[in-house]
């Protein structure tokens, strides 16, 4: 059977981790005060998401939207976001925070992106083999279209990584990652009637007791 990393891959993350350390500070704490700035405290979002195996972990990502208002709807509304969370969500900086999940062992830099539970609770049999790896920052399925395609469809090419995964496939995912941000490619456009991403109105899925899009992965 084959192993669910390949050797070396946590090496892999460590060393990339120790290169991003610097600018990932310089540019968290900028993003920090922009934050405080514009809508004040909490700097950071904490959510419950589904790791490898299905263990649950705390994902950490900078808030987005105002604290003020809780959305209904499973799809962000730009009403609530704020105009500091527009420009971080644009060049994906919200998600510098998850770095700190990659430091712990929780994440990848490279991988499937970690699902909330009610949503692994909808994978079929096969899809649930999308858990035998860490979750990842960045992966195949968001440089193939990121929020563009179906929760479906990004599970395939999520099970198409697992299966041919390999430090050289992780490297040009990372290039395709940064060109990706720098265009703004896939950012929008959720498919509104996904039924995985489909969320009940009034779930809670946050610890924090608030509800949250699901579409912002």
């Amino acid at each position: 059977m084959r192993p669910p990393h390949y050797p070396g891959k946590r090496l892999l993350d460590l060393v990339l981790l120790s290169l991003a350390v610097i600018p990932a500070v310089i540019l968290g704490v900028l993003a920090a005060v922009a934050i405080l700035v514009d809508d004040g405290r909490p700097l950071l979002f904490r959510q419950e998401r589904v790791g490898r195996t299905g263990t649950s972990f705390v994902l950490l990502k900078f808030r987005t939207m105002r604290t003020a208002e809780q959305p209904h709807s499973p799809f962000p509304d730009p009403a609530i976001v704020t105009r500091t969370g527009r420009v971080l969500r644009r060049l994906s900086l919200d998600e510098i925070p998850q770095l700190i999940n990659v430091a712990r062992g929780e994440m990848s830099v490279v991988g499937p992106r970690p699902a909330l539970p009610y949503q692994v609770m909808r994978y079929n049999a096969r899809q649930h083999a999308r858990l035998a790896v860490r979750p990842g920052l960045t992966g195949l399925a968001q440089v193939s279209g990121r929020n563009r395609t179906r929760w479906a469809d990004r599970i395939e090419v999520d099970l198409a990584y697992i299966s041919r995964q390999s430090a050289r496939l992780d490297l040009a995912i990372l290039a395709s990652t940064a060109r990706a941000v720098l265009t703004g490619d896939g950012v929008a456009g959720h498919p509104v009637d996904d039924p995985i991403a489909q969320l009940e109105q009034g779930a809670v899925h946050a610890r924090s007791g608030t509800s949250y899009p699901p579409s912002q992965t």
